[in-house]
């Protein structure tokens, strides 16, 4: 029986090396390429394996309320040919070049994170997963004077997730598990650092305890980055990143709040929040639709 074990263990092992390096020899191809090889993709997501079609539905339809069936639609479709596109974007990163990361993503007013970050003051970022945060983050990495501690949650493969660690640290980046936040926090105090954090990631059932209302419906919460700033008076930049065309974005930053400790309990939360709202409703079809964000219920609904 362990020896069973072990093998399975080893194929699976086996399959995840190989698929690995299929993926590194495909970034390797130039991306207009990957994106016409993501049109098949998108069909196939679509209309073979019909990928989470009944999760983007309903989340389109209660977070849209006034749309129609047919608006929906166009919404739903549009959503996972970019999808298809996100994905083999995400395959480029493993080889794309500091040239190319710069002319993809051009960033707007970021002296206003660089301004605090030269005077020596350490600050807090937050976004969504809206664009290729991916992409984005891998740029800002070559344009900021600072390391940036980008909070995330490994993958269930160790494999994989060594491998998106590699591509995801090639500039001045650095990710760190969610449960070490506070600790890296602390290390780092006596350094001028920008701690990032996905504001709209689903807590686990147990730690949904702060609920706000979102789309339309009651959204449980990650409360972190309001927690550290609660506690360090850090200021808080939001960076939403926005489609130009087609393997193109611009990044705007905007200031949440200067001084934190000043705003009431869950204010800020609540900003960064209004602020995704705003940018889902003008462009909805971006944002990360497939996951399933609201699967938690609040008690008393």
């Amino acid at each position: 029986m362990f020896a069973f074990s072990t093998r399975k263990i080893m194929i699976k092992k086996s399959i995840s090396y190989i698929g690995i390096s299929f993926l590194n020899l495909l970034s390797k191809l130039p991306l207009s390429f990957l994106h016409a090889i993501a049109r098949v993709g998108y069909f196939f997501l679509y209309y073979i394996l019909r990928y989470r079609r009944k999760v983007v539905n309903e989340n389109l339809r209660s977070s849209f309320p006034e749309k129609s069936i047919a608006e929906i639609g166009i919404i739903e479709k549009t959503y996972f040919r970019y999808l298809a596109d996100l994905i083999f974007e995400v395959v480029k990163l493993s080889s794309i070049s500091d040239k190319e990361l710069i002319r993809r993503v051009k960033f707007n007013n970021l002296e206003l994170v660089t301004n605090y970050i030269n005077r020596g003051d350490s600050i807090l970022a937050c976004t969504g997963h809206y664009g290729n945060w991916e992409l984005g983050m891998l740029a800002l990495g070559l344009r900021i004077p600072a390391t940036a501690y980008v909070i995330y949650k490994p993958l269930s493969s160790t494999i994989f997730d060594a491998w998106f660690y590699r591509i995801r640290t090639r500039t001045a980046n650095l990710f760190i598990p969610m449960r070490q936040t506070l600790r890296s926090v602390v290390a780092t105090k006596n350094n001028s650092t920008m701690f990032c954090f996905a504001g709209d990631q689903t807590p686990a059932k147990d730690d949904a305890k702060v609920w706000i209302d979102f789309l339309h419906q009651p959204t449980a919460v990650l409360t972190g980055i309001e927690k550290i700033a609660m506690q360090t008076n850090r200021p808080v930049i939001y960076f939403n990143m926005q489609l130009v065309k087609r393997g193109y974005y611009e990044v705007d930053c905007y200031l949440m709040a200067e001084r934190p400790q000043e705003l009431g309990e869950w204010e800020l939360t609540k900003r960064n929040f209004s602020k995704l709202e705003q940018i889902i409703n003008r462009e909805p079809a971006y944002w990360l639709w497939s996951h399933k964000r609201w699967k938690h219920k609040p008690e008393n609904v």
